[in-house]
């Protein structure tokens, strides 16, 4: 994958080594992601070109979302080589399974229109975890996925599947924002541990937190936005950030993170807040 590069006006920034996080298998995965949760059926089109635009090569999709079709459409119009991006696409709850996770796969594989993915996960710890991570293995060693993981799963999760299988996730996704980081510090522990990067969506809280007053007064010590300081802390953290937007301005706000650095201090306090907030479920009591 080459460097990517943002433009900022007439101003081109080359963006360094450091957008880059090298999985526990050697693929390069850039830190900073698009998520286009929610960005249903044609609704996606405008926003995946204005992302890549923006300077993204990192789209994050799933079969939940109802969008991989159109994805796969808007980057045929893109040019763009298919190496130079990194799709990551996951298999939904009633495709778990042996077999069926493998045709999920080829049908994500014929939406997007591409013959490979970059990453593949699971979306969520259900009943049959144990055999869709046997059919993602496969699906690695066949060499169609770069890089397979898992997303939302929890501590026993992840010790679970080290347990039973050899192949290490390279990628444990799930919600992480300031607002429940506290709550988490075991499980990013254990991640960091294994080798599993770290990768957060819902970083912006879909906007409930971005009124913070600790954000926004930090935010002012940089001339930036709320939004902004919460992909900052996520990639001073080594975090994967994928930032969902259906906004072209936001889409551009959110890439313009690598001009400033938050000091040791406000990161510590950033840190500190604890409100045990969450948007979706907390699989940690999910056998």
């Amino acid at each position: 994958m080459r460097t990517p590069k943002l433009r900022n006006g007439d101003l081109e920034i080359t963006l360094s080594l450091e957008t880059t996080i090298k999985l526990n298998n050697g693929v390069d995965m850039p830190i900073l992601g698009f998520g286009s949760w929610k960005l249903e059926r044609k609704q996606v089109k405008d926003p995946i070109k204005w992302a890549i635009d923006s300077g993204y090569r990192h789209i994050d999709t799933a079969t939940l979302y109802n969008n991989e079709k159109y994805i796969g459409n808007a980057l045929k119009d893109i040019e763009v080589d298919r190496e130079d991006l990194f799709i990551t696409s996951k298999v939904w709850d009633s495709d778990q399974g042996y077999e069926q996770t493998q045709k999920a796969f080829e049908k994500s594989l014929k939406n997007l229109n591409t013959d490979y993915l970059d990453l593949y996960l699971i979306h969520w710890p259900r009943e049959q975890r144990k055999e869709t991570w046997k059919a993602l293995e496969k699906i690695y060693d066949e060499g169609k996925a770069r890089a397979i993981g898992v997303a939302n799963f929890a501590t026993h999760h992840i010790k679970e599947l080290l347990e039973k299988f050899e192949t290490v996730p390279a990628v444990n996704q799930f919600e992480l924002h300031p607002f429940n980081y506290s709550e988490q510090e075991e499980l990013i522990s254990l991640c960091k541990e294994k080798g599993i990067q770290v990768e957060a969506y819902s970083p912006l809280t879909h906007g409930k937190k971005l009124g913070y007053d600790l954000l926004e007064s930090i935010a002012s010590n940089y001339d930036k936005l709320s939004a902004q300081i919460l992909i900052r802390w996520s990639l001073q953290h080594n975090f994967i950030c994928i930032p969902k937007s259906g906004n072209k301005q936001h889409i551009r706000e959110n890439t313009e993170v690598f001009d400033f650095e938050l000091s040791e201090e406000e990161m510590d306090k950033i840190d500190s807040i604890d409100e045990n907030f969450r948007l979706l479920y907390d699989t940690s009591k999910w056998d």
